[in-house]
């Protein structure tokens, strides 16, 4: 598939700065099989949309104010990080950016107690520190760390500190529970505990698993075609209860409508032989486009999402690109908001 075809021309006013004042008011463009016209509809109106029986999966990861701030300490200049992950305890997996050139061996002193001693610098540009403190890392991280906000949601400094408490909130989802991400499940925003509590007393089954969202979620696809694309590792782990309404909603012919597309690269990446009896863990590496055979994935419930990327791919690999292409045109013409603090979109099964 060639790259191209998944770019689309974007007035920069669409893309959502803040999110919607409440979450289940965002607009949501309902797509139905067989009808060349979409919907235009909220989040708010879930419940008279979906089926008594529809299983929906969602992600519990919970975002870690994975961005941070500090200081060289030998030439006192300032320092932005972004947390990926840790190699160890005390070992961490980090992206840098300041006005230098660091060296292997200077510290980043991050408050009063912790600073970062730069041990490694990685081929594709980060690094691996150490981290030096009393505080170990999830809870440093609460304590100094801010919401990493994807780079399209422009922030200088006032207003970050002006919008810290609501992005704090709303970056989150509200049945977030498994800290791990450093980016949300977007689609899954939109949601309330009270608008969880209607869908289920409709009827309507609610199942739950864990994917920890990392930063080449966002990259752009840079290759002339999407499969020379090199796809980014997410750690996953689907509970045996989850694994166990999969499977009967398949033999009950029942429809499994994950909400993000997080949920669809986990559940698409089980084993051919599920053992529902345990939770399944791994690390998946799925690349979804166009031709692919989804055996979990009946509808989808996604946000608006970047061109030239993959998460453009799995969409038109469930509704077929040239109807994406057509969506996203109307999309664009209805002034939907786009990207992460954006609007949804509705894809219905057949």
């Amino acid at each position: 598939m060639r790259t191209e075809e998944l770019d689309f021309c974007l007035p920069p006013e669409l893309i959502a700065q803040t999110p919607a004042p409440r979450r289940e008011q965002s607009r949501l463009m309902v797509v139905r099989p067989g009808s060349a016209a979409a919907e235009h509809r909220l989040v708010a109106d879930l419940p008279g949309l979906l089926r008594r029986g529809d299983l929906l999966v969602l992600n519990d990861t919970r975002v870690l104010p994975a961005r941070f701030y500090g200081q060289r300490v030998g030439t006192g200049g300032a320092v932005e990080g972004l947390y990926l992950d840790s190699i160890r305890p005390d070992i961490w997996h980090i992206m840098l950016k300041t006005g230098g050139q660091p060296r292997c061996g200077e510290r980043v002193r991050l408050d009063e107690h912790h600073a970062l001693e730069l041990l490694e610098k990685r081929p594709d540009g980060t690094w691996l520190a150490r981290l030096h403190g009393p505080l170990e890392t999830h809870a440093l991280l609460e304590a100094i760390g801010v919401m990493p906000l994807p780079p399209y949601i422009e922030r200088d400094a006032a207003q970050r500190q002006r919008w810290a408490n609501l992005d704090r909130e709303r970056y989150q989802t509200v049945y977030a529970r498994h800290a791990g991400a450093i980016a949300a499940p977007t689609a899954g925003l939109h949601l309330t505990p009270e608008l969880l509590d209607l869908l289920a007393g409709h009827g309507v089954q609610i199942a739950r698993l864990t994917l920890h969202v990392g930063a080449g979620t966002f990259a752009p696809v840079r290759t002339a075609t999407i499969e020379e694309h090199e796809m980014h590792s997410e750690r996953f782990t689907v509970p045996a209860a989850t694994l166990e309404a999969l499977v009967s909603a398949r033999r009950e012919a029942r429809r499994i409508i994950p909400i993000g597309t997080t949920c669809v690269r986990a559940i698409e990446s089980l084993p051919e032989n599920l053992n529902p009896a345990a939770d399944f863990s791994s690390q998946t590496r799925l690349l979804i486009q166009p031709g692919f055979t989804f055996r979990f994935t009946d509808g989808l419930m996604t946000n608006f999402h970047l061109p030239r990327s993959t998460l453009l791919a799995l969409v038109a690999a469930r509704i077929g690109l040239q109807r994406l292409q057509e969506l996203y045109r109307q999309a664009i013409e209805q002034r939907y908001r786009f990207y992460s603090y954006g609007d949804a979109m509705l894809i219905l099964p057949d």
